[in-house]
């Protein structure tokens, strides 16, 4: 079926609409601080405080009406110590909900040789007493979701027992699962490379299952982007953990060479569109939503930050959009007769249409302004926090 202008007047509007009311995007705090490359930082005025990364996120949501959560990475944001109530007030303030947390388990010295999987009992101690600690913020912050990224692995073939890291790795999973609370959930990403580039302990979507399922019910795996070889069929590793009931949540950037966080869409829309194709056809077939998390993983310097995740966020809506327009009736038909030429063309036919119209359509009906990057220009707020935060620099520089 071609979607005409016609069409996209009428049943489409509607389609769209209900989509999107759906589609909620967590932001990354660490997203609206300065972020570089192995090669250094171009700097901005980027947000230095909790409270000012909870103020930039909201100019996202306050724009795009899709964004009530932020994700909180703890040694950045909410180490021990910290007074988790006072995060609470900046929730309210914002009107943010405080959203996934992530525990951190590679930047410190002693994990050089992984965390969970260090070949010394005593860092493993330190790392699972860390993912405990970032359970237990998550509960008093009423987060969902734990989402531990693990840089354990080696570089040089020999180096390390691969057998017993995985049973390392397993244990601290399933002692990290028993602690959450009912409502929670372990997430559990993967990496097939970076940083460490001989083997990695979670490298592919088949290990992080195996880990999930060994950890217990409350386990689910979680999928980004740019954790993939070139060329990967990243849909059909969502196919596989939504037939599973194992697919938690899902990051959003991406890619031209590995894990580049470039802005969503900017290199290849039609994978992410390919993506949330799958996902629209299991709630199509099951008559059930899939419980998953999307959030926003990219941390690129050269664009502004706030500006980046509007961007982002608008690229999600679109693609999300054209997968909701695919008939997936008549996909279902032409794919069960075989008929090849007609099934591919149903899908590239909703990839093909113009959804803005729909979107803008979708903006007014929630009040708010049909193009979000216009109007974050249009409202000063990023000459206001440039004035700000250059002023606060000046005074520390002066001050030291």
């Amino acid at each position: 079926m071609a979607y005409n202008d016609s069409y996209l007047s009428g049943i489409a509007i509607e389609t769209v609409a209900k989509a999107l009311d759906g589609l909620k995007i967590e932001l990354p705090s660490w997203a609206f601080a300065d972020t570089g490359t192995r090669f250094g930082k171009f700097l901005q005025p980027a947000a230095k405080t909790i409270e000012e990364k909870f103020s930039d996120a909201a100019q996202v949501n306050n724009f795009t009406g899709a964004c009530p959560t932020i994700a909180l990475h703890v040694q950045w944001d909410v180490p021990e110590g910290s007074d988790t109530a006072g995060v609470l007030k900046l929730a309210d303030q914002y009107g943010m909900r405080p959203g996934s947390i992530s525990p951190n388990v590679f930047q410190n010295q002693e994990y050089k040789h992984g965390s969970l999987s260090n070949e010394q009992a005593s860092i493993r101690k330190q790392a699972l007493d860390h993912i405990l600690y970032s359970a237990k913020v998550a509960k008093e912050l009423n987060s969902r979701d734990v989402t531990p990224w693990f840089a354990d692995g080696s570089n040089y073939p020999g180096t390390a027992n691969i057998r017993s890291r995985k049973h390392w790795m397993a244990e601290g999973l399933k002692e990290a699962h028993d602690a959450l609370g009912e409502s929670q959930r372990l997430l559990v990403e993967y990496k097939p490379f970076e940083p460490a580039f001989y083997h990695t302990d979670i490298a592919d979507w088949g290990m992080a299952l195996i880990y999930a399922r060994a950890a217990g019910p409350k386990a689910r795996v979680l999928v980004d982007t740019g954790h993939h070889y070139q060329a990967q069929n990243i849909e059909q590793i969502v196919a596989w953990l939504l037939d599973e009931n194992m697919l938690g949540g899902f990051h959003f950037n991406d890619r031209r060479y590995a894990d580049d966080d470039l802005t969503l869409g900017s290199i290849d829309p039609y994978q992410v569109f390919r993506i949330f194709a799958e996902i629209r056809y299991y709630e199509w077939e099951s008559s059930s939503r899939a419980d998953i998390a999307y959030m926003v993983d990219q941390s690129h310097n050269l664009k502004g930050k706030i500006e980046e995740m509007i961007q982002t966020v608008m690229v999600a809506q679109e693609l999300y959009a054209k997968a909701a327009l695919i008939d997936f009736k008549s996909l279902s038909k032409a794919q069960e007769k075989q008929w090849l030429i007609d099934a591919e063309n149903i899908f590239k036919d909703a990839f093909s249409t113009d959804v803005r119209p729909a979107v803008r359509e979708w903006r007014r009906s929630k009040g708010l302004a049909e193009n979000p990057l216009a109007a974050f220009r249009a409202s000063a707020y990023m000459e206001k926090i440039t004035r700000e935060r250059a002023g606060r620099a000046a005074a520390a520089s002066s001050y030291a």
